[in-house]
């Protein structure tokens, strides 16, 4: 599924206009964002959370001509699945 494609299904399951759901969307999109760029988490209980991790400064290989290479250390963000919807992609709950 594709952001029109989930735009439509919002649509139809809320009774609203694509042009809304897609501003929905795009709010909700702007609202996580934003928190991760704060270094905050963001919760919503039974589907997962979604934070910001740390990666380490590591050693790497150039793939073109095998040349060593330091990699910086950064910020990624990160998503992790609440039991809720585990289970429902794993068929144990409905």
């Amino acid at each position: 599924m594709n952001r029109n494609e989930l735009a439509q299904a919002l649509a139809k399951d809320t009774d609203t206009s694509v042009a809304q759901a897609n501003r929905t969307i795009a709010s909700l999109i702007d609202i996580i964002s934003g928190t991760l760029k704060k270094g905050d988490t963001l919760t919503l209980v039974g589907f997962g959370t979604f934070s910001v991790r740390k990666r380490a400064a590591r050693k790497g290989r150039n793939p073109a001509t095998g040349e060593a290479i330091k990699i910086k250390a950064s910020k990624v963000p990160s998503f992790k699945a609440g039991a809720t919807l585990k289970g429902l992609v794993n068929g144990t709950k409905k």
